[in-house]
């Protein structure tokens, strides 16, 4: 029998809801991050912001679980991630407006177009994400693939919880910089446009 050597990555405990406060230590409100991949970005906001409550969500399960061993063992207690599909997770967390802020990195890795039902940021998908932030809290969606930030940008602006905080489409710069994950780090390196829309919870 094949045994998966991450079997062990941490999951959400199981149910229709879900109490962050009984999962992350603390108090306050809680910054979620879909998409962390290697987890600079969760690093990086951990190490600005140690006092907050963060909860990261990455499919892929070896990453997650490198990503939350990484996080506890570089004394962020406060800081968790799990191997979920924030797709199917997101509709599971409680209470209503417990998120300081969102980011939700480079998603959608599928180009083909049977594979449209896959995608991460669906209506369902972005009004769940409005229904957990705070008024006034902020939600970064960032991609380098143009076609698929015109189609974020088109659902972000349905949203009737959301509005936009920029001029335009597209924000110059991340709301939650120096923090940023590590395929925004090599898209600026290699010089590749990054396609950044930062909306507010009204």
């Amino acid at each position: 029998m094949h045994i998966d050597k991450y079997d062990h990555a941490p999951r959400l405990p199981e149910g229709e809801s879900i109490d962050l406060d009984a999962i992350i230590p603390g108090e306050g409100r809680v910054f979620l991050e879909v998409g962390p991949g290697r987890g600079a970005f969760a690093l990086g906001y951990a190490a600005l912001h140690p006092e907050t409550r963060f909860l990261a969500m990455e499919i892929r399960r070896k990453l997650a679980a490198q990503l939350d061993e990484r996080l506890q063992k570089k004394g962020f207690p406060r800081a968790r991630c799990f191997a979920e599909d924030a797709g199917l997770a997101l509709p599971r967390l409680r209470p209503d407006g417990c998120a300081l802020g969102a980011a939700v990195h480079f998603p959608d890795p599928w180009w083909k177009k049977r594979h449209a039902k896959r995608l991460v940021v669906q209506d369902s998908f972005v009004a769940e994400l409005a229904r957990l932030l705070a008024p006034g809290a902020l939600l970064l969606v960032q991609t380098d693939v143009e076609d698929r930030a015109v189609a974020y940008f088109e659902r972000l602006a349905a949203c009737p919880a959301l509005e936009n905080t920029v001029t335009g489409m597209f924000a110059a710069e991340s709301p939650f910089a120096p923090a940023r994950s590590n395929r925004e780090t090599r898209a600026i390196a290699d010089g590749l446009p990054i396609h950044r829309m930062v909306f507010r919870r009204r």
